[in-house]
């Protein structure tokens, strides 16, 4: 019998591994249901039901059998009818229209489907950037529409799941602008839009739609505006007023379009959940775990416990236990909980407020592994040596009930000789075998030599009003540092557990520093009399070695900073490459199911991978992988600079009434057109343009990170100290603008080059009133 399949090597329909060329068809037979799912996915343009009855030569009766097996994989949802087409679920039509969202690592332009369905986890499109021949315009960029000639990519795990061609970039859309309507002198409404890029806009009476003036509202600009004056648009939505606790928060989550509004098939979903059942699972009920957080959290989704290792074969040795809320017993694939979590990707915290990836019910209730209350879990059990070695694991579904619930301070404070009356009883059978395993886990942690950097993080307090009330730097305990490690650990050996079993995961990648990154930081190193081996090999222990030379010298937050910025950013993806920053061979995000959609996903790799029930991962999930890396790194990232642009709005906003005030500083970012300025005490930045800084012509040193003056070789570099003061404050944008007040400092072996100037022309900075400056986004 022969067949007649596509050009490729298929693994279904050739057993054999040989190609056979399309035309070529000899003899009849009926194909198995891998055959036609196998032709389905590699001929998308050439599915339909006679497309396929041609394909394998069927006929009269032939051709009947056809059409039931075609419905019988249809009612499996094993393919999905698209017009006269078949499909397989999650694949896309050969032309297909595209919005680009992103670039990958590489440059390269990330698209998906404009139509896509609810959630958002339509397959990935990398946009071929050269125009076809019937594009006819110009080339498309982020936030542009395509229509785009897909192809399939034929390495397994090899980036996106297709290849776009451009056919054609449709016109802008006229985005809605967000911003707050203001009444102006002469009774006009206008919008006073978030981004300060964006200009004015005047709002006729007829489309105010009810706002009031200082509402937070989304404005569509109008298509065609008048010849002269302000362009014009109209009201759509009214976030609400803007003196409103919270406000400043939900204007992060609308300029970054952060999915906030839960889906009511989704909290159907979460309110109909019923507590897991005993089914398939250990009785952990009563080991000692403990959950340890934050004195304010609302969650919690790990829980530890130590003991002694009582195998004489492993003298001072350790078992060390982290269970997890086992989410997937609640959340299962393909529900509206699961798309509306990877839609989410992850929790967004603000100061103010949560975005949760999950329904309360889901992530304050059933998956908290609350004090007394019996919960489900993922389990691993750990085994060390007394020298930090890892000698064994172990991974079970378990249901458990959590001895204690305790904060940071309280678990520390009881260590520290100061105990409670919720922890002075477990104190001895509890909390010292936790600091006693902590101790064995830091000497490997020690002789790992992960990354190292003193970047000391802030936390905003609010009134209860919603602004600022103070920032603190909250002390860094070793209760943190202990649950640290001990989920570093659980992660770890999640991945070794799935690599073990060849089951497929998401990764928590982090790549070493950029040949073009080191040898950037090898040249700033040189400046300060420091080197940096050569050689792509480097390793976490270099750089510690560098900061260790530079502790307690006054350039040490510089060389801090410069480290840091020289490091690659992690990443979720199914390849791995390693941890560099922790310098560990194999890492997957395992201990945050609540909050993180990797963790989700990992969870279900154990689930299949060990036997430990029904709703692991499914093989639909398994070919996705890459496109649902590619999207919960996007959320991770969309996540992080709503974030940012939050605490600089309430810094903002906190600093509007201390115009003219001087405050102390250090200096950020260095670029040719000024310096960007941190108010340590707030965590906050703001600009200082390059024309306002006296005396002198300033020229980038992009080698030193500095601005040096033509005539004296004195200026600023990054982490200086310095004193400036507060000029303009725009709270809307988060925005603020200082002056220097401290005078520049002689940089000695600068390189100053004026190749970054040569743009424009030459004008010595002048004492004049200072340009408007842009704030770093």
């Amino acid at each position: 019998m022969a067949r007649r399949i596509s050009g490729r090597n298929t693994k279904g329909g050739n057993p054999s591994g040989e190609a056979h060329d399309d035309a070529q068809l000899v003899g009849s037979y009926r194909p198995s249901r891998d055959d036609i799912l196998t032709f389905i996915a590699e001929n998308p343009d050439l599915a339909g039901k006679r497309d396929i009855a041609r394909a394998f030569s069927l006929k009269g009766d032939d051709r009947i059998w056809l059409k039931d097996m075609l419905r019988d994989l249809e009612e499996d949802g094993a393919v999905q009818k698209t017009g006269r087409r078949l499909q397989r679920p999650g694949t896309l039509p050969p032309v297909t229209p595209l919005e680009i969202f992103s670039r990958d690592k590489d440059g390269g332009l990330l698209a998906r489907p404009v139509a896509g369905g609810e959630d958002n986890a339509d397959p990935t499109v990398i946009v071929a950037i050269k125009l076809s021949r019937t594009s006819k315009g110009r080339a498309p960029g982020i936030g542009d529409r395509v229509m785009a000639k897909l192809f399939r990519n034929k390495e397994p795990g090899g980036g996106p799941a297709y290849t776009g061609r451009v056919i054609k970039v449709f016109d802008k859309r006229q985005e809605a602008v967000l911003g707050v309507l203001r009444v102006a002198r002469d009774g006009t409404f206008r919008l006073e839009p978030v981004e300060r890029r964006q200009p004015e806009l005047v709002i006729d009476n007829d489309f105010v739609n009810g706002a009031e003036p200082g509402d937070l509202v989304e404005v569509a600009p109008a298509k065609t505006s008048g010849r002269y004056g302000l362009a014009k648009g109209k009201v759509l939505t009214v976030i609400g007023s803007l003196t409103s606790e919270k406000a400043v928060s939900m204007i992060a989550i609308h300029a970054h379009d952060i999915p906030h509004i839960m889906p009511e098939a989704a909290i159907e979903e979460a309110e109909a959940a019923r507590p897991a059942s005993m089914s398939g699972r250990e009785d952990w009920r009563k080991v000692l775990l403990v959950t340890i957080d934050p004195a304010d959290a609302k969650d919690h989704d790990d829980a530890v416990f130590a003991e002694p290792d009582q195998d004489p074969k492993n003298p001072d040795g350790v078992i060390v236990t982290v269970a997890i809320a086992d989410v997937a017993a609640y959340v299962r694939a393909g529900s509206a909980l699961d798309r509306e979590a990877l839609k989410r990707g992850n929790s967004v915290y603000f100061p103010d407020r949560v975005v949760p990836m999950l329904p309360e019910r889901i992530s304050n209730d059933l998956c908290s592994l609350k004090e007394k209350v019996e919960r489900p879990a993922l389990a691993v059990r750990m085994t060390y040596a007394s020298d930090g070695r890892k000698i064994r694991h172990t991974f079970h579904r378990i249901m458990m009930r959590s001895a204690a619930r305790l904060s940071y301070p309280q678990a520390q404070a009881a260590i520290d000789g100061n105990p409670d009356d919720a922890t002075g009883p477990i104190l001895a059978p509890i909390l010292k075998p936790l600091w006693d395993a902590y101790a064995i886990l830091k000497r490997g942690r020690d002789k790992r030599e992960p990354l190292e950097l003193d970047l000391p993080e802030r936390k905003i307090l609010l009134k209860s009003d919603g602004t600022v009330d103070r920032v603190v730097v909250p002390e860094r305990l070793d209760a943190h540092k202990l649950i640290e490690e001990f989920m570093i650990q659980a992660n770890v050996a999640a991945a070794e557990t799935l690599e073990a079993k060849r089951q497929k995961l998401i990764y928590r990648a982090h790549d070493g520093p950029s040949m073009a990154k080191q040898e950037s930081l090898r040249e700033f190193l040189a400046t300060l009399g420091l080197s940096l081996a050569r050689g792509a090999q480097l390793r976490p222990s270099q750089f510690n070695s560098i900061l260790e030379r530079v502790r307690g010298a006054d350039n040490e937050a510089l060389v801090n900073e410069v480290v840091l910025r020289s490091q690659s950013q992690a990443q979720y993806t199914p390849d791995n490459i390693g941890h560099f920053g922790l310098n560990l061979l194999r890492y997957a995000h395992f201990t945050s199911p609540i909050r993180r959609y990797a963790d989700l996903i990992v969870h279900r790799a154990l689930i299949s991978a060990l036997g430990l029930g029904a709703d692991g991962l499914s093989a639909d999930e398994e070919g996705r992988l890459e496109d649902i890396s590619v999207l919960i790194s996007a959320s991770e990232r969309r996540a992080m600079a709503a974030e940012r642009d939050t605490v600089d709005r309430l810094i903002a906003a906190y600093l509007a009434e201390r115009v003219d005030e001087s405050f102390d500083a250090r200096v950020s970012g260095v670029t040719k057109s000024g310096l960007f300025v941190q108010l340590p005490q707030y965590g906050a930045d703001g600009f200082i343009p390059v024309s306002s800084l006296d005396g002198d012509y300033y020229i980038f040193d992009e080698t030193a990170r500095a601005l040096v003056g033509e005539r004296t070789g004195a200026g600023f570099q990054l982490a200086d100290r310095v004193e400036v003061r507060l000029i303009e404050v725009a709270p809307l944008a988060g925005a603020m603008r200082f002056e220097m007040l401290t005078d520049p400092k002689p940089l000695p072996g600068s390189k100053r080059s004026f190749h970054k100037a040569k743009k424009g022309p030459r004008t010595r900075a002048r004492a004049s009133q200072p340009k408007r400056g842009s704030k770093r986004r």
